[in-house]
């Protein structure tokens, strides 16, 4: 089974909405996949997402349940692909890896 970790800066806008969508995409398509989302930073853990991602959700038939949390040290070996939501992100993320 593949596994895909979706990363933006606060995780309740773009990280957990793209997750939403690969799961959707994969149900409809019978494709068995482990996907999740993350953000670089602290800023709004616990929290679900922002209400206009939850809205754009609703309108293309998902529920986003998931609670922001931040990227950690095991989260680069668990996740066959790593995916940063923008250049920013992913510059973070390679600072992170080296970090731990």
């Amino acid at each position: 089974m593949v596994k895909v970790l979706f990363v933006c800066l606060g995780n309740i806008c773009r990280s957990p909405l793209a997750e939403g969508i690969l799961r959707q995409q994969a149900a409809s398509q019978n494709q068995e996949i482990e996907c999740d989302s993350a953000g670089t930073s602290t800023y709004h853990i616990g929290e679900l997402p922002d209400d206009r991602t939850q809205q754009i959700a609703q309108k293309n038939n998902m529920i986003l349940t998931h609670r922001a949390r931040q990227i950690q040290k095991e989260d680069f070996e668990r996740f066959d692909y790593i995916i940063a939501m923008d250049r920013s992100v992913y510059q973070n993320k390679a600072n992170s890896k080296r970090r731990f």
